[in-house]
């Protein structure tokens, strides 16, 4: 999600017209391994990495989902060990112990484990390089929610390396920042962005309302000590935002058959049924498609937001 979260007066009622009898953990898991396969048929090394929704990883019967295992090759996580209830304040052990035993399984399932802990002191943004290092998970410790902006501290980046990064499994370290709002221009966030040493970076795939181009992802690709690095493309598979290419004006007034409620504290973004095939069709499968985008831009990988939507029609 991109922008300020501000309340709306929408209240998240459930739709009626949402089908209880369906398995939403399985029609998550099977959006994604359908996305992985789309994308890897294109780039076979294109990286798939969910955010959040960790639970996939095992049936409800603590079964192992080896094909949703072997459809991606990285877990992002928020919040493990700082931000859950509230940024910069740890997040209960009980929770943080919870997630990284589902971690550890999708890590030793081959998979990388990105964190992103929200923390603003510096003493917490190093406890959580240091603790997430301690469990070999890559980390970012993020001054500010809205992932804004390149952090200060720590100076040099942690893990700092001049390596070419050319698997997930190598980075170190990575940069998320996919809001540009204290950017003037695309010019000013790239050039910004390529003057860093991290490993890998996940940036949104448009400047304000501006695609990146080849030209702007190659240039995001070298490390400014001149290592190569990994550049991947955010992309919210489990809302709709308004202020994407695919909205349509008259959605607002007529909501298409798989848009749900708007979220209540992110304006404009709303719960979609996302085992829709219209759905499916705006994220992935053809030239229009939101991937097919990320892919002919040169990305190298894919950072898969709201995986954890099935929580929302579970309730």
């Amino acid at each position: 999600m991109i922008g300020t979260p501000i309340p709306s007066c929408n209240t998240d009622n459930k739709d009626d017209g949402i089908d209880k009898s369906l398995n939403y953990r399985q029609e998550m898991r099977d959006f994604v391994i359908e996305i992985s396969e789309y994308a890897k048929a294109v780039d076979p090394d294109f990286l798939i990495i969910p955010q959040n929704g960790i639970e996939l990883i095992s049936e409800e019967n603590g079964v192992i989902h080896t094909p949703y295992l072997n459809a991606i090759d990285a877990n992002g996580q928020e919040s493990l060990f700082y931000g859950y209830n509230r940024d910069n304040k740890a997040t209960p052990k009980s929770e943080t112990n919870r997630l990284i035993g589902l971690l550890n399984i999708s890590q030793k399932g081959g998979n990388t484990i990105l964190v992103t802990d929200y923390c603003s002191t510096r003493s917490k943004m190093s406890n959580s390089y240091l603790k997430n290092h301690s469990n070999q998970f890559v980390s970012f410790s993020s001054r500010e929610r809205m992932l804004n902006s390149i952090p200060s501290y720590p100076a040099p980046v942690y893990s700092e390396n001049n390596t070419n990064i050319d698997h997930i499994s190598k980075a170190k370290n990575f940069l998320y920042i996919i809001n540009p709002e204290k950017f003037d221009s695309k010019e000013s966030f790239i050039n910004a962005v390529a003057a860093t040493n991290y490993d890998l970076i996940i940036i949104d795939f448009f400047f304000n309302d501006t695609a990146f181009n080849t030209s702007d992802v190659s240039r995001l690709k070298v490390k400014a000590n001149g290592g190569s690095r990994l550049v991947v493309s955010y992309l919210s598979v489990g809302e709709a935002e308004d202020y994407r290419y695919y909205w349509q004006e008259d959605w607002h007034s007529t909501s298409p058959e798989w848009m749900a409620d708007e979220n209540s504290n992110w304006e404009g973004n709303y719960k979609v049924k996302y085992w829709n095939n219209d759905w499916k069709s705006i994220i992935y499968g053809n030239e229009n498609s939101y991937l097919k985008k990320i892919l002919n831009a040169g990305f190298d990988g894919a950072y898969l937001d709201i995986i954890d939507a099935f929580e929302y029609f579970e309730e």
